[in-house]
């Protein structure tokens, strides 16, 4: 089988455009082409959560209620 390479440049904002224009299925099968990758979560992330939980358990009251804090988004 012969192999095809196309690189086309489109900003962020025509790729959307694009992704407007197919049917829900279409973009579920987009969907899944996205996510079937590697979507392992970077080290330095997994530390920033780690340390923001234990922050969170050592001074419970520095948490916010969630229905306060999503009335601020």
């Amino acid at each position: 089988m012969d192999s095809l390479s196309v690189n086309i440049n489109m900003n962020f904002q025509q790729i959307i455009d694009m992704i407007n224009q197919l049917s829900p299925s279409e973009k579920l099968k987009i969907n899944d082409v996205l996510w079937s990758g590697n979507t392992e979560i970077p080290i330095e992330h997994q530390k920033l959560v780690k340390d923001r939980m234990k922050k969170s358990k050592t001074a419970p009251s520095r948490m916010a209620d969630w229905d306060d804090a999503s009335t601020l988004l």
